[in-house]
């Protein structure tokens, strides 16, 4: 299994493939289209992440000492930065998720990217995804 920082590396190096920004949000897209869809009784009001832009559900569970993340959004772009993100921490120890580094989001050039909303709403979404980690920390110690 690969590590959050073997993940990250392999995702700056994907976006430096592309010389244009456009380029780059159509990857971004296209890891929206491939995000492991949020089972639909999931989608409920507690699992919204509170200070994104569009709706986002994020639900997490606690499978073999992992946490298995499941996302979807209402807003395509919004889908791909969760995509990104589930791709990342998900299946990691809870650990390794609240002890994780999230400069390659920087590295990758997106939160330069993003209008101030959105650049919020991604800070939230790992926010919360650390907050998961967190609670699962703290129940199984």
């Amino acid at each position: 299994m690969s590590t959050i920082k073997n993940i990250q590396n392999d995702i700056v190096e994907e976006f430096d493939m592309f010389d244009e920004w456009m380029e780059k949000y159509e990857h971004l897209i296209d890891l929206g289209k491939s995000l492991p869809l949020i089972d639909a009784k999931h989608k409920t009001t507690e699992n919204i992440i509170n200070g994104c832009q569009s709706r986002v559900w994020l639900h997490a569970d606690f499978e073999q000492d992992k946490v298995v993340f499941t996302a979807d959004s209402d807003a395509i772009m919004t889908k791909g930065i969760i995509g990104l993100l589930v791709r990342t921490f998900s299946n990691q120890s809870p650990q390794d998720i609240v002890d994780a580094d999230t400069s390659f989001i920087d590295k990758i050039g997106l939160k330069d990217q993003l209008s101030p909303t959105r650049a919020n709403g991604l800070l939230s979404m790992v926010k919360q995804m650390k907050i998961y980690a967190y609670a699962f920390l703290a129940k199984n110690q």
